[in-house]
């Protein structure tokens, strides 16, 4: 809900109240000059050797958080990009795996025994698959199908090598729904690779097989090139026992014939990733993180040289002493730029305020010092906080029906329109469904209307329950409900009707059993917009309660309306 745009007058008003602030911090600056006393004092009586010492310790102890800060952060995101990298390749893997030109011709493949038979149409048009995917993701170096027993049944290369899975891969797929197989180095195209495995599932969940490809793990090196820390830092991927994957710096033979000592490895696992010195593989002495990638035996090492993270230790320390040398001259200066820094606040305050009074409540002050004016700043974003919160729940109810909890007409049509655009541009159906509680005005006039505000509360409850986390479901008005089905042609929708009937035949009432009946219509088969589509399944909706109630009718694309009882 947008904010009115403030007046001339509010404007100006802001405006006096900002100056008038600013003038109150010159007036009356009483605490303030006090703090800036004590810093000036502080400054000038601090003997030089003591500031250069105190400087010395605190540039070095900043170094090194400074080094353990970047190291952190550097192992956590590279693990989080390692594991967003596997779910990518399951993620696509998954996608080629449930197309219709896998499962059917996998099917229709003829056999020999327990072993397909690598010939025939069904054959020919599994190889023209993988081959067609394969030349689009060039990430895959070869994509097969593996069955049941192990063996490649179709390949994207004219001469695929021997797949080796695990032993109880069929076991751990059925578990986790992936299979990584160990990496290692391809010396036929010098790169380093991985086999990785999802299932190929057909009706009914009966396995047919491992959709499996072979992964070319060089991109991970671009990937923990960009996260190595420092000048000369590195990152590494390696196993739990220590045995080195790729590099930062390449990807190579040699790289895997490397491995980190396995004290070194659970030396870092157990002090969870916080940075340590150690020995890398090198046998170079490096502070470094490791960090485990979720869900795998994989583990991000990243390390910087010691000598590298204490180099500017020696070049701060002389600038230390020039600046401990020029303390004295510049104490005066000091106190007016002390000045500034704790004025600072108090002008992010008077900024913040401004924004608030036009209408902007995305605010929230930083609280960086104690005292006066960070109890101010404290209470300040707290109000901010509750105007958010208020505004949030004032729109909130505008989409909201308050008697049923479900989305409102306006927030109804939004969504409607919103799913026209998405399926036009992408070519998908879907479809929707109004519902419309039978005989509702004579339930009313029998048993009341707060007996008939239950009873919408009741079938309001029953729809929620039995769609799917992605459809939508608000009142449409009186006792009308609409229900928006992505994805869902209208013989699904029809299906979804007869189980909401089903459940609702469960339910129990004071006025007797509650039915409702449905229009069914479908885009773009009854309606290229949001309108059409509402105007077809009320249509069909009404030749339901024509037919009897208490029943399906799908609007047609063409001809009369039909009206079937389900």
């Amino acid at each position: 809900m947008n904010s009115p745009e403030p007046s001339d007058t509010q404007r100006f008003s802001d405006t006096q109240r900002i100056s008038v602030t600013q003038r109150l911090s010159v007036l009356r600056p009483d605490s303030i000059r006090n703090k800036i006393l004590v810093f000036a004092v502080l400054a000038t009586l601090l003997p030089s050797l003591a500031t250069a010492w105190f400087s010395y310790l605190e540039t070095k102890r900043s170094l090194t958080a400074k080094a353990t800060e970047e190291l952190l952060s550097v192992s956590t995101q590279a693990a989080r990009e390692v594991d967003l990298w596997i779910k990518e390749r399951r993620y696509d893997l998954r996608v080629f795996a449930s197309s219709y030109e896998v499962t059917e011709n996998l099917e229709r493949l003829p056999r020999e025994g327990s072993k397909a038979v690598r010939s025939g149409r069904p054959y020919q048009h599994l190889t023209d698959y993988l081959r067609s995917v394969h030349e689009r993701f060039v990430d895959y170096e070869e994509l097969l199908i593996v069955g049941p027993s192990g063996r490649v049944v179709a390949s994207s290369s004219e001469h695929p090598d021997a797949v080796v899975l695990p032993p109880d891969w069929p076991a751990h797929m059925r578990d986790n729904q992936l299979v990584l197989g160990a990496p290692y180095w391809n010396a036929a195209i010098k790169r380093p690779e991985i086999l990785v495995s999802v299932p190929i599932a057909a009706a009914g969940a009966k396995s047919l097989g491992a959709f499996t490809a072979r992964v070319n793990l060089h991109s991970l090196t671009a990937t923990l090139k960009h996260f190595a820390p420092g000048e000369s830092g590195q990152v590494y991927l390696m196993k739990e026992d220590g045995s080195l994957i790729v590099s930062s710096r390449d990807s190579s033979a040699t790289v895997m014939t490397l491995r980190y000592s396995r004290e070194a490895t659970m030396s870092q696992l157990a002090n969870e990733g916080r940075p340590l010195e150690f020995r890398n593989v090198m046998g170079e002495k490096v502070l470094g993180s490791m960090r485990g990638v979720p869900g795998l035996d994989w583990i991000v090492v990243a390390e910087i040289p010691s000598t590298e993270v204490f180099s500017q230790l020696r070049h701060l320390r002389d600038v230390m002493l020039l600046i401990v040398v020029g303390m004295l001259a510049v104490a005066g200066g000091l106190g007016y730029a002390l000045g500034l820094f704790i004025v600072r606040p108090l002008d992010r305050l008077t900024r913040g305020a401004a924004k608030v009074a036009g209408g902007d409540l995305d605010v929230d002050l930083p609280v960086e010092s104690g005292g006066e004016v960070a109890y101010l700043t404290e209470v300040f974003n707290n109000m901010v906080s509750r105007l958010r919160a208020g505004r949030g729940e004032l729109e909130r109810q505008s989409v909201t029906d308050h008697l049923t909890g479900l989305s409102n007409r306006r927030r109804m049509m939004e969504s409607l329109e919103n799913e026209v655009l998405r399926s036009r541009r992408l070519e998908h159906n879907f479809a929707v469904l109004i519902a419309d509680v039978d005989h509702f005005k004579q339930y009313n006039d029998t048993h009341g209307h707060p007996a008939g505000d239950e009873v919408l509360k009741q079938v309001a409850a029953v729809l929620r329950e039995a769609i799917r986390d992605v459809d939508f479901v608000a009142r449409y008005g009186g006792e009308e409900f609409f229900i928006l089905l992505p994805e869902i042609k209208a013989s699904g929708a029809v299906i979804l009707a007869e189980r909401i009937r089903q459940l609702l035949a469960q339910q129990t009432s004071a006025g007797g059993p509650v039915t409702l009946s449905f229009g069914v219509a479908e885009f773009p088969v009854n309606g290229e917009s949001g309108e059409a589509l509402i105007a077809a399944a009320d249509g069909a909706l009404y030749e339901a309660k024509r037919a009897g109630r208490n029943r399906v009718a799908v609007s047609r694309a063409t001809g009369p309306v039909r009206a079937a009882d389900q």
